[in-house]
């Protein structure tokens, strides 16, 4: 028997909704809820991003401002137009897209990002709230896999949960997110000793390695639900994730399907974060 497919973009799709619904009041107000993103370098994935987020935007009544910078833009170029967001009053969100070129420092641009319209969570104020259990703004992509998680639905409260990679963007705050709704967390990574016996005592496996189908499908334990962070592509061309889908979806209660998983939820989440930033700065 398959696990229930956790469909992504549905519910995103209903995320999208409901941020219109705000912005639409926001707006009614007298209020723009904008969000400014920038762009170094002509990264196509990047690119392609971008384009994505200014048009969901747009969809859910939010006014994107793009900035895109040549690969020559220097430290002091990108850290002046930071700055220039930072002090323009209708600017409610900055999003510097990662990675930059590698000549540009990017934990120095991301500290010198005003804190209230910190939208993606990477700033120092913003972590440290989340890891005080008291978040302002948390990175979208991990606030969107806790989203897919009520979605199912699935309390994590009591619950022993094993994320695996330890990234700022997805790794640490997921690990913090899941430890707030009172689950009992593991965080593995490539040190890890017998991965495959921390997944198998999990009931959330949270996959985000950056490694095609690591997870073999027999780790998942029986009735776990499975969410993929994962986006590999294969010598064949193929789009797969971290987890070993067609066996891993024979185990568990629910997982998330690579593409149409958690990719739709990051967009959406941060669209949620800037008419949030918009609320709180016009009050």
């Amino acid at each position: 028997m398959i696990g229930q497919l956790i469909d992504g973009k549905a519910i995103a799709a209903k995320l999208r909704g409901e941020v219109a619904v705000t912005a639409n009041a926001l707006r009614g107000r007298g209020i723009t809820p904008t969000l400014a993103v920038v762009l170094v370098g002509d990264d196509p994935a990047s690119a392609v991003y971008v384009r994505s987020k200014t048009k969901a935007a747009r969809e859910a009544g939010v006014e994107p401002r793009d900035f895109k910078l040549p690969a020559t833009t220097t430290q002091a170029e990108l850290m002046a137009l930071v700055a220039q967001l930072n002090a323009d009053r209708e600017v409610d969100g900055i999003l510097v897209q990662l990675p930059l070129p590698p000549h540009l420092d990017s934990d120095a641009v991301i500290r010198a990002l005003d804190p209230a319209k910190d939208v993606d969570g990477l700033s120092v104020t913003s972590i440290g709230n989340l890891a005080q259990g008291k978040p302002t703004f948390v990175a979208c992509t991990p606030k969107g896999c806790m989203r897919l998680l009520r979605e199912v639905p699935v309390d994590p409260a009591g619950l022993r949960a094993v994320v695996i990679g330890r990234s700022l963007l997805v790794g640490k705050p997921m690990a913090l997110l899941l430890q707030n709704a009172n689950a009992t967390v593991t965080m593995c990574h490539s040190r890890t000793r017998d991965l495959a016996d921390e997944v198998r005592r999990a009931e959330i496996v949270v996959a985000a390695i950056g490694k095609a189908e690591m997870v073999r499908g027999d780790w998942i334990r029986e009735g776990a639900v499975v969410i993929d962070v994962g986006m590999n592509r294969t010598a064949e061309g193929k789009l797969v994730g971290d987890v070993e889908f067609t066996a891993a979806a024979q185990r568990a209660r629910a997982i998330t399907p690579v593409p149409g998983g958690v990719g739709p939820m990051t967009i959406a989440c941060l669209l949620e974060n800037t008419v949030e930033a918009a609320t709180r700065r016009r009050q």
